[in-house]
């Protein structure tokens, strides 16, 4: 009796496989599928949800817990009256009335606004600061500066955006600083503060235009 050499062996075991396996799809009706590639899309991390929550950052605490300048009493009023009421902004307040423009910002709105706490003022020289009150255009100019019309935009907003357009006109860049943003610089000790028309941002420094 002949014996199959090895290699032709092999050869017929392969082909035997090969139709017992299309014997056996022939007769399932069950369809496999092969699972999709899984996707390999990178995608940026999601804003911090605490760059949008009301009252964010170490500034916060110079605010009154409660009365008409706390965080609820702001609310209820509009920017140039809930700015009126905290202590944390009496000499923002001054420049405002010094301005004449509580009427513009106590207006519908709405506002976004970066609102230099005290010692942000107390950090200019005397002298310069005087100067400044007393020139109402100069005054006006660097008010208006830390004023956007039109929206009233939270941190996370803000930082999104880039760059914001103010009221006088030039622009202010803004960038994420740590937990909170940066504007022009000026570190945001305060964030997300609503009032009745407009939200507000504390900040460390005074914001100065180019022009």
């Amino acid at each position: 009796m002949k014996t199959l050499k090895p290699t032709r062996l092999f050869a017929l075991l392969a082909a035997l496989a090969l139709v017992l396996a299309a014997c056996s799809s022939s007769g399932d009706d069950t369809t496999t599928t092969q699972a999709p590639p899984a996707d390999t899309t990178t995608t940026e991390a999601p804003m911090s949800d605490d760059l949008m929550a009301a009252n964010i950052g170490p500034g916060c605490a110079a605010v009154p817990a409660d009365g008409e300048g706390s965080f609820e009493g702001m609310a209820n009023d509009p920017a140039g009256t809930a700015a009126s009421n905290n202590p944390a902004l009496s000499t923002l307040v001054s420049a405002v009335v010094a301005a004449d423009l509580v009427d513009t910002l106590n207006s519908p709105g709405p506002f976004t606004i970066f609102a230099p706490y005290n010692d942000a003022f107390a950090a200019i020289p005397s002298d310069d600061l005087d100067a400044i009150l007393a020139d109402t255009d100069l005054l006006t100019s660097i008010l208006t500066f830390h004023v956007v019309a039109g929206d009233s935009w939270d941190l996370a907003d803000l930082i999104a955006a880039g760059t914001v357009t103010t009221v006088q006109g030039e622009t202010l860049e803004i960038e994420a600083s740590g937990d909170l943003a940066a504007v022009n610089g000026a570190n945001v000790i305060c964030g997300n503060v609503e009032t009745a028309n407009a939200t507000v941002h504390i900040i460390d420094a005074v914001l100065v235009p180019a022009g």
